[in-house]
């Protein structure tokens, strides 16, 4: 293996990247929906499409970079993450912020490249509340057990972003309720994930549910998060007129959030990775697919 293979490894780890499968479905869904006011068009322009994917990976970037060096210390004392690049000393804080520097300028480019070529100037003009607000993220758990809520709503706001930069016009309660489930199904994987650190998190004062709560308490409002989030998913499909084929995502979706949480017990935490990383991979996959399906099926023939 190359240094240079090494080296993107190395920061590909620090960022999961691979954990930007959870949100960029349902941007692209968004998009979609959105897209549909296009007068002429009903669909999104291959370049926004291009231009939310590079500003999902630049934002994500800059987040997950910035509580991988707010968090660098406490990660140190923890056993599951001492070996992230930063604590291990495989990467140093100062090249962090250049790495986060970078992907800060290519976010905003991207942001203003909507102005430029599509004449929409919202993506520019919040681009800098949604990267403090994505940043605010990394210390709310040192003060408030709504930690997990407020990274829920910060990674669902890739979906009403991705409206604005399309069609902001048409930004309404779709786009309102798609956020709302976007931000319980986040806010209750988060929980079920942080039940492997309650003994850390209690020890460095972190103010996670399961570590103040208790993981019983803390899984059964996880298990809450999921449910409403399925009642949200629902009834967007009255809000945003989609069809049969989005329901049946929204019914896999139900299917696979139940085997989630029966994977999680209040004392066995062991298949906590399979519920997190394999199972939510899925059901954004598999709900941003199918409506997208449904939209595209739905759509006037363009002439």
């Amino acid at each position: 293996m190359t240094a240079s293979t090494t080296g993107i490894r190395t920061w590909a780890e620090m960022i999961k990247f691979s954990h930007s499968i959870f949100a960029l479905p349902f941007a692209l869904m968004a998009a979609f929906l959105a897209g549909r006011n296009i007068d002429g068009q009903h669909r999104p322009y291959a370049g926004q499409l291009g231009l939310i994917i590079l500003c999902m990976v630049a934002a994500r970037s800059v987040a997950m970079t910035f509580n991988r060096i707010a968090d660098a210390r406490i990660d140190a004392r923890n056993p599951r993450t001492a070996n992230r690049p930063l604590p291990a000393d495989r990467l140093t804080i100062g090249a962090a912020w250049v790495f986060l520097a970078v992907w800060a300028i290519v976010f905003v480019l991207s942001c203003a490249a909507f102005a430029v070529w599509f004449e929409n100037p919202w993506p520019i003009r919040l681009c800098g509340p949604v990267l403090l607000y994505l940043c605010g993220y990394s210390y709310t758990k040192r003060f408030t057990r709504l930690s997990h809520f407020y990274l829920g709503s910060a990674i669902a706001f890739s979906p009403v972003a991705a409206w604005i930069a399309i069609h902001p016009q048409s930004l309404g309660l779709a786009a309102v309720a798609l956020m709302a489930g976007v931000t319980l199904w986040i806010a209750g994987f988060d929980i079920i994930y942080a039940c492997q650190d309650i003994e850390v998190d209690r020890a460095e004062g972190l103010h996670s549910l399961p570590s103040r709560l208790g993981p019983g308490p803390a899984l059964w409002i996880a298990r809450g998060c999921h449910a409403l989030t399925v009642v949200l998913l629902a009834a967007l499909a009255a809000l945003a007129s989609l069809g049969w084929l989005y329901l049946l995502g929204v019914g896999l979706v139900a299917v696979m959030l139940v085997v989630e949480n029966s994977l999680v017990k209040a004392d066995d935490f062991s298949r906590v990775n399979l519920a997190f990383f394999t199972i939510n991979g899925v059901v954004s996959l598999v709900l941003g697919g199918l409506a997208i399906a449904d939209i595209l099926l739905r759509l006037p023939a363009v002439i």
